[in-house]
C-alpha cells in the first residue's frame, strides 16, 4: 500500500500538477483576466501588512529561486566546477534556513492579520487563507528538514533529490524509485510542494506570474478608462463631482466623441 502511494506522490503527482500549474494559469487568463492579480487590503492596517508582506515576498522568492537552481542544476555541473557537494549544501542550509526563517514570520504576521481584524477577516475568502496556511506549513516543514539535513552533510541526499528531480523533468517513469527510502519529512515537504503547484492557478499566487513576465512585457494587463463624466453621459444616475461639471462642455467640444455602444443598467432607460 505504501509502495503504490510512493509511486503517486513522486511518479505520478508530479506530472499532474506541472499540467495542472500550465494549462489551469491559461485557462484562467484567457476566462477570468480581471481576477489575475492579488486583491489588495492595505487600507486595512497597513503597517503589519508591510511588514508581513515584504518578509514573506523576500523569503518565497529567495526560497524558490534557490529551490528551482539547487534542484535543476546538473550535478556534471557541479563536477566541472569543482564546487563540492558539502559546499552546495551547507551554502542551501544557511541561505535556505533564513530565507525560510524569514518568510515563515512574515506569513505569520499575515495570517495574524486576517484572523485577528474582523473587517479583514469579511474580506478573506477560503482560497486565501487556505493557501496561505498551506504555505506557512510548507516552510515549517523545511526549516524542520535542515536538522536531518545537518545529519549527512556529505551531500548524498541533496544528489538524490537533484537526480529526482531533473528525471521527473526527463519523463523518467522510475524516478519515483529515488525517494521512496528518504525520511517522510522530507516526503512531506515534496508533497506539499506538489500541492502547492496544483491549487497555484486556482488561487491568488497567479499573480506570480505577472511580476515576472511584467518587465519583459509578455503579459499583456486589459486597462479599463473610466471617468465620472462618461458615466453621467451614459447613466443619468450616476453623480458627477462638481470639477468636473465646469470642463464638461469644453471637453465635449474639444475632442471628437469615439463611437458609442449600447450601454445601460438597471436605474437606466434602454438607451442607444
Amino acid at each position: 500500500m505504501l509502495e503504490h502511494l510512493d509511486y503517486f506522490i513522486f511518479g505520478i503527482m508530479p506530472y499532474i500538477a506541472l499540467t495542472v500549474l500550465i494549462v489551469g494559469s491559461i485557462a484562467r487568463y484567457e476566462r477570468d483576466p480581471f481576477t489575475w492579480k492579488s486583491s489588495s487590503s492595505q487600507l486595512l492596517r497597513r503597517k503589519q501588512l508591510f511588514w508581513g508582506s515584504v518578509l514573506f515576498h523576500v523569503g518565497i522568492i529567495t526560497v524558490f529561486g534557490g529551490h528551482l537552481v539547487g534542484l535543476f542544476t546538473p550535478v556534471w555541473v557541479l563536477d566541472s566546477l569543482g564546487i563540492p557537494y558539502a559546499a552546495k549544501q551547507w551554502m542551501a542550509v544557511i541561505l535556505g534556513g533564513t530565507a525560510g526563517s524569514v518568510g515563515l514570520i512574515g506569513a505569520t504576521i499575515l495570517i495574524h492579520r486576517r484572523v485577528s481584524d474582523p473587517r479583514i477577516w469579511i474580506t478573506t475568502s477560503f482560497a486565501d487563507i487556505g493557501i496561505l496556511v498551506l504555505i506557512w506549513l510548507q516552510l515549517f516543514i523545511g526549516l524542520g528538514t535542515i536538522f536531518l539535513t545537518l545529519q549527512h552533510m556529505d551531500g548524498a541526499e541533496m544528489v538524490r533529490f537533484m537526480t529526482w528531480s531533473q528525471s521527473v523533468i526527463l519523463l523518467n517513469l522510475n524516478a519515483w524509485a529515488l525517494v521512496v527510502d528518504v525520511h517522510w519529512l522530507y516526503k512531506t515537504h515534496i508533497f506539499l510542494g506538489l500541492l502547492i503547484t496544483i491549487l497555484f492557478p486556482f488561487t491568488r499566487l497567479v499573480h506570480m506570474i505577472s511580476g515576472f513576465a511584467a518587465p519583459s512585457g509578455t503579459c499583456c494587463v486589459r486597462a479599463i478608462n473610466w471617468s465620472a463624466r462618461g458615466a453621467e453621459r451614459h447613466c443619468p444616475s450616476v453623480p458627477i463631482p462638481k470639477q468636473h461639471r465646469r470642463s464638461r462642455d469644453h471637453a465635449r467640444s474639444s475632442f471628437p466623441r469615439p463611437d458609442r455602444q449600447r450601454r445601460t443598467c438597471a436605474s437606466c432607460p434602454d438607451r442607444r
